[in-house]
């Protein structure tokens, strides 16, 4: 049987994870990497495949059947994801929630017009973490949703502290309150404010003579990052941040809590969770998953984007319908 032939656009932390993700699938092949970057400095792990300019990306178009797109939400894929769907079956991890509408809405013009499929916002939160808040909805109608994260790196967090003034480096984890999540799995559906929810913790390197106190006061009022969470700021050495937040682990929790009953008198709590070792990684075989569902539907004549919502879960497996019930059912 022939294999899903699998490009990637994009090669850093997350490219090189979906690289690693497609050689865990047995039924794909990654057959080409696209970068902004001159191909001659992009060394990657699959001997054989070529890295290719991004502005080539046309000449590919009938050699590859999905193309992976791990390029950043801000500029990137509002660009990318509608540009290559006119080329090809794609799938994105665009997660700036509240723009996902609207990147729907370009995605599935160019999708539509170019009788491709666009799978969009594919990851854990959204993506896993979005079909489980949607489960626990339908089971539970009347009940509360409630999402924690991390304790985890923040990398776009911690990209912004990078750019305040005397810092060299530095590292941003979200963390649950305790507090809150105990009171939401006892079932009081308390109110709870961001604060109330999380904290961040930083750990920045300040370059020589730099004034921590101004970098510490800059980054606690940071408009839309920092303002609104309780914030603690640590500085440490560069050494100490390389070897004690090398790593990019994430995760969370959904919890939707609910009753059910003629006055509701039964309570029920519905959570699932995810502890994250590496959040690039994790996410690039979710990617890998549903680049296997976009050609499945591309195949039986579906066009237009996707949202993980509209994706059946046999769809993701490589095992076939009478093995799934078999031994998963």
């Amino acid at each position: 049987m022939s294999k899903i032939r699998i490009g990637i656009v994009g090669y850093g932390n997350l490219g090189r994870g979906v690289e690693l993700a497609v050689a865990a699938n047995p039924d794909q092949e990654l057959v080409a990497v696209f970068s902004r970057r001159d191909p001659s400095t992009v060394k990657i792990l699959t001997e054989g495949v070529p890295v290719c300019r991004l502005a080539d990306v046309a000449e590919w178009k009938d050699r590859i059947d999905v193309m992976i797109l791990c390029g950043g939400s801000a500029t990137d894929l509002p660009k990318q994801t509608p540009e290559l769907a006119a080329l090809f079956n794609v799938v994105d991890s665009f997660d700036t929630h509240a723009n996902i509408p609207a990147h729907f809405a370009e995605v599935d013009k160019a999708a539509q017009k170019a009788g491709t499929v666009g799978i969009i916002s594919v990851g854990w939160d959204p993506g896993m973490f979005s079909l489980n808040r949607l489960y626990a909805n339908c089971i539970l109608p009347n009940g509360h949703d409630y999402t924690f994260w991390g304790r985890g790196v923040s990398q776009g967090h911690s990209d912004a502290i990078r750019r305040v003034k005397g810092v060299l480096d530095a590292r941003q984890y979200t963390v649950p309150v305790p507090a809150a999540m105990e009171a939401v799995r006892s079932g009081s559906n308390p109110e709870l404010t961001t604060r109330q929810k999380h904290t961040r913790e930083c750990f920045v390197v300040a370059a020589e003579g730099a004034d921590k106190a101004a970098i510490e006061h800059e980054i606690k009022t940071m408009p839309n990052y920092f303002d609104e969470y309780d914030t603690t700021v640590t500085f440490i050495s560069q050494e100490e941040l390389d070897r004690d937040h090398k790593g990019i682990p994430h995760g969370g929790f959904v919890i939707r809590t609910g009753n059910t009953g003629k006055n509701g008198e039964t309570s029920h709590i519905i959570e699932y969770s995810l502890k994250l070792g590496s959040n690039p990684e994790f996410t690039s075989s979710v990617l890998a998953a549903y680049a296997r569902a976009a050609y499945r539907l591309a195949q039986k004549g579906e066009t237009g984007a996707k949202t993980v919502f509209d994706i059946a879960p046999a769809l993701l497996s490589p095992r076939d319908a009478a093995d799934l019930r078999a031994h998963l059912l």
